[in-house]
Parts: structure tokens; sequence; C-alpha cells
């Protein structure tokens, strides 16, 4: 079975993605790269890190899932969507939008977005509330936020017998996605609750577009949290998406030592 649009409907995302996929076995030596470790429950989501690579044109609408335990017992439920996009010549664009509850009506408001070009290495960040736009020349490549890609893994403390496991493949508006599951154990005696702990991180990453389409974090402590691609347009996006909008301030703050260079 393949996945499709309906799985993705609002608000079940992580029960029927991750809930109804249909495994193939992968050869040991095409096993996906190994995932980042999860922080926990936060308010501010990376959401999904779009690689800064040419060739593969997409754009995508991005859902994120928050559901953060409280001490009362209660669940705290959020969720807030992202744009993104990246053109052929590998430059991203990416969205940051404010987390509201699970019945606000629209969508929710823009807080930031970030355009960056992998070929003069511009940095640009733009804040709709001041109408500033940020530049920065960078002097390496960007790199992806903590929790995003298999390069910023973080070890939570105290867990122990942490394994990985490889789910398979599945597919998704006709590209192949490859799971991967990490498992980490905390002892009863460290994991504050007298009782042992498992947390679950959960990844499917999509080669073709060389980004994690859906990203699921599980701590019974804190509550979970879901970051998942809901729709994929692979043509070129449109290209004002990469350019500062009119009326905004460029602002330079690129360091000195960069410029010098």
């Amino acid at each position: 079975m393949t996945l499709s649009s309906g799985f993705f409907s609002r608000f079940t995302l992580t029960a029927a993605l991750l809930g109804s996929l249909t495994f193939t076995a992968l050869p040991a030596q095409e096993s996906a790269p190994h995932p980042p470790d999860y922080r926990g429950v936060s308010t501010h989501i990376p959401g999904v890190f779009v690689t800064p690579v040419p060739g593969a044109p997409f754009s995508g609408t991005v859902e994120i899932y928050s559901k953060e335990l409280l001490p009362d017992g209660s669940a705290y439920e959020r969720h807030t969507i992202n744009h993104i996009a990246r053109n052929t010549a590998g430059v991203i664009y990416n969205e940051r939008r404010r987390l509201v509850p699970l019945d606000h009506e629209g969508e929710p408001r823009l807080l930031s977005f970030h355009i960056y070009d992998p070929q003069t290495h511009l940095n640009t960040f733009l804040d709709p509330s001041t109408h500033l736009a940020r530049q920065a020349l960078r002097s390496e490549p960007e790199h992806p936020p903590a929790n995003t890609t298999p390069g910023t893994t973080v070890t939570v403390p105290n867990a122990q017998n942490v394994t990985t496991e490889e789910l398979g493949t599945d597919t998704f508006a006709g590209l192949t996605l490859r799971g991967t599951r990490k498992l980490r154990t905390i002892p009863a005696s460290l994991s504050g609750t007298g009782k042992e702990v498992t947390i679950t991180d959960e990844y499917w990453y999509s080669e073709d577009l060389k980004v994690y389409l859906v990203v699921k974090h599980d701590d019974p402590r804190t509550g979970e949290q879901t970051v998942g691609i809901t729709a994929v347009d692979r043509h070129e996006p449109n290209p004002s998406l990469f350019q500062i909008p009119t009326g905004y301030k460029i602002v330079d703050e690129t360091p000195v030592d960069v410029t010098q260079h």
C-alpha cells in the first residue's frame, strides 16, 4: 500500500502516516542515514530543513503538531504550518509561523521567513513586523537547525539501550521514503517518573528531495511533536518567493572578518 494525500488530512498526520505505513525491507548497504536525536517538546520547532542543493526544485506545505503534557495531567495541543521551497539553483525559502490552538481558523501569523543562496552564501532573514531584511554573507555553507538532519545529533542525558531500526520504504506523492526509528530507554531511577521511559523518534527521508518529509518525537514525560510535509509540488517555484518584498529595509549584518576574505 502506498501513501496518498488522504493520509495527511489535518490533525491526523501522526496516526495516519506513522500508523498506516506498509514497510518494505531495505538491503543493508542502502540503509538510511541515522537521524538526529530530539531535545524534547519545545515552543520553537525548527520544522523541515530544506537542503540548499541544486537540480531538485520543489515547494511544499509543512504541518507541525505539538502535544505538550502539563504537570496537572492535561495536554496542551497546538499546530501551525510553514511554506517551504527550493528552486533549480538550490536557493531555499522557509517560514516560521506562530503555534496556534487546533481550532484556529486561517493560516497562523507569519513570524519570520528565510532565504539562502548557496552560490553566494547570502543569508536573508525577514521580519514582517518590522519590514527589516537582515542580510549576512556566510563564510561556510548553511547549517541545519538542531534536530532536523543527521548531522545535528543531540544525546539525551541518562539514556541507555539506544537502538536504531530501519523501517523500510514507502511512497508519497511519487516519492520513495525511507523510514528510521530510534528508541532510547531511560531507567526508572533516572527518568523522574519512577518508571522506565522509552523515547521514540521516527523519521521518513526522501532521497529525491534530500529532506525528511516526516519527523516524529514522542517522550511519555513531556509529550509529542510531529513535523510533516503534507503537499509537494516538484515544479519550479514562483521566483518571487526568493526575492525581498517591496518595502523591506535591507540591513547588512555581515561580519567584518567575512568581507575581508
